[in-house]
């Protein structure tokens, strides 16, 4: 008798644990691996600063895993590749730049039945070579994904296959935010509370300019900067407090293993940045039921509408992020109004389960039209 196998399905992404691209790929092979539909296996691309208690830990918590080499781009395709002789995925999904070109080269090497290219940015380092190699394998994947709408419009823009170049959101697990004894906004601690890696993407400078601008007003809101990233980026920003005298108020907690926690105690969540694709650690402060505050740049302005669920403000202005957040703090009404309507958001557009459903469906739709058999015998 005839039934229906599984899908086989790989996700390829960096190892390095640092972006966005990673975890959205460990939870997609996480959901598949709590359905039938789907059995997936996470590829990782080793990097530098891949750390080995990482990889330890999603083996031992059974995530189906593999590592191939980051030498040399040459070096990762063929290893790739030869992977997926071994395995014969029905699916190849390769996530964020430069990984998706390596991926894709992988499974046309390997005649993976259909590629998904997974763009998890809003701006990337493109150069031209590389943007001509990205349009001529758009024209052999099945799907372009942005993980918002702001980066669909983005790959748009670059040249994509408008018919085949889609948005599925990036989504939170909503578990963690779903207290019952959570605090009301006006009675939380009055501070503000930024998740963010140290990064040339993000922009907490301007988070402490404005923080020394609200201490000539008269207000001293604890700051908290939750996230690792890069000594380079990061010491500018330490240097910068110590100079505006706001030791006091700025704390580096570096990688924070308790981030709900932290943005459900304090009234504030702010992402002050320079772009962005999908700004998961906003919409995690959303679900915490903070009021939350974003730079005004694409992925954060399809994600906020500005005085509805959240404030929006000018890249790179201290000025205006200071007169939002002062305003915030001393208006409890508005702090809640927008900090309700931004949690029930994150609830009910932003999960993960959303999230996984919309790729499942994807997957099996790229499958059939790339003649997928899925029959096996039992």
């Amino acid at each position: 008798m005839a039934v229906e196998r599984p899908l086989r399905v790989i996700h390829f992404v960096t190892g390095g644990f640092s972006g966005g691209a990673t975890q959205v790929a460990i939870a997609l092979v996480n959901a598949h691996r709590a359905g039938d539909a789907i059995e997936p296996l996470l590829v990782l691309r080793r990097k530098r600063r891949t750390d080995p208690a990482r990889i330890a830990e999603l083996r031992n918590a059974g995530v189906p895993l593999e590592v191939v080499t980051g030498a040399a781009h040459i070096a990762t395709v063929l290893s790739l590749a030869r992977l997926c002789r071994r395995w014969k995925p029905d699916v190849l999904v390769a996530h964020g730049f430069s990984e998706h070109l390596w991926g894709r080269y992988a499974g046309l090497l390997a005649h993976v039945p259909a590629l998904v290219h997974v763009e998890h940015n809003t701006r990337e380092r493109y150069t031209p070579w590389r943007r001509a190699q990205t349009r001529w394998l758009a024209q052999r994947t099945a799907r372009v994904v942005g993980c918002s709408e702001g980066v669909r419009q983005v790959l748009l823009g670059m040249g994509m296959p408008p018919e085949r170049t889609i948005a599925i959101p990036n989504g939170i697990r909503v578990t963690p935010f779903v207290r019952i004894d959570m605090l009301p906004v006006q009675a939380r601690v009055p501070g503000i509370v930024m998740v963010a890696r140290f990064s040339k993407q993000k922009d907490h400078a301007t988070l402490v300019r404005a923080v020394a601008i609200l201490r000539e007003r008269g207000l001293a809101p604890p700051v908290m900067f939750a996230g690792a990233g890069k000594r380079a980026h990061r010491e500018p920003v330490e240097k910068l407090a110590r100079e505006l005298g706001l030791d006091d108020q700025v704390q580096f907690l570096g990688l924070h293993r308790d981030v709900p926690a932290l943005l459900m105690r304090h009234r504030l969540c702010v992402l002050s940045t320079h772009y962005e694709g999908m700004p998961l650690a906003l919409i995690e402060g959303m679900a915490a039921g903070c009021a939350v505050i974003g730079s005004a740049v694409p992925g954060v302005r399809e994600t906020l509408h500005d005085g509805v669920d959240g404030r929006l403000v000018p890249e790179g202005d201290p000025a205006a992020l200071a007169d939002v957040i002062e305003h915030l703090l001393r208006d409890d009404a508005e702090a809640a109004r927008l900090a309700a309507a931004a949690r029930a958001a994150a609830l009910t557009r932003y999960s993960r389960e959303r999230m996984a459903a919309d790729y499942e469906t994807m997957l099996l739709d790229v499958a059939a039209e790339a003649g997928v058999t899925r029959s096996a015998r039992s």
